[in-house]
């Protein structure tokens, strides 16, 4: 059986990054936008790396311009937008798609492990939410309305 640390993915900066760098560690995976309904989501996710992140908590963004072309900038750009509106701290990767043949191999592997509504794999919008626990195993999906500061306890429980 596979875990996520079988998958790599390229951050934001251009460097490739096992995410095997990350055992030990409980992740929050997050599809994210810069000109989405739900862009705001990323001040709680800082706030929530900010609490966490020394208790052994990593975020990871990966921007995707597959849901109303809302992340139609470059990488350059998109790191632009997030230093300046959020001043985000946790890791920005290169954008991926998230459904589809193009798809992401991690994407693949997060959505067969943790379905969507009525056992969708397919992934709806920007800013859906996957947690994955400190032995690389996806333990739950939220969805886009959900906001990062409901995962607290959940994500307390995990550490």
């Amino acid at each position: 059986m596979s875990t996520i640390y079988d998958y790599s993915a390229v951050l934001n900066n251009g460097q490739e990054v096992s995410l095997s760098d990350y055992q030990g560690k409980v992740l929050l995976i997050v599809n994210t936008a810069s000109a989405c309904g739900f862009t705001p989501q990323y001040e709680g996710l800082e706030k929530l790396y900010k609490e966490f992140s020394g208790q052994g908590l990593e975020i990871l963004a990966f921007p995707c311009n597959q849901f109303g072309k809302q992340e139609s900038g470059s990488d350059d750009e998109i790191k632009d937008f997030c230093d300046l509106n959020f001043n985000i701290s946790f890791p920005l990767f290169q954008k991926v798609d998230v459904n589809g043949d193009t798809a992401h191999p991690l994407y693949q592997h997060l959505k067969k492990e943790a379905s969507g509504f009525l056992g969708s794999q397919k992934i709806k919008w920007n800013f859906t939410k996957f947690l994955v626990d400190k032995d690389g195993n996806v333990v739950d999906r939220f969805g886009s309305i959900t906001k990062p500061e409901t995962l607290k306890d959940t994500i307390r429980t995990l550490l």
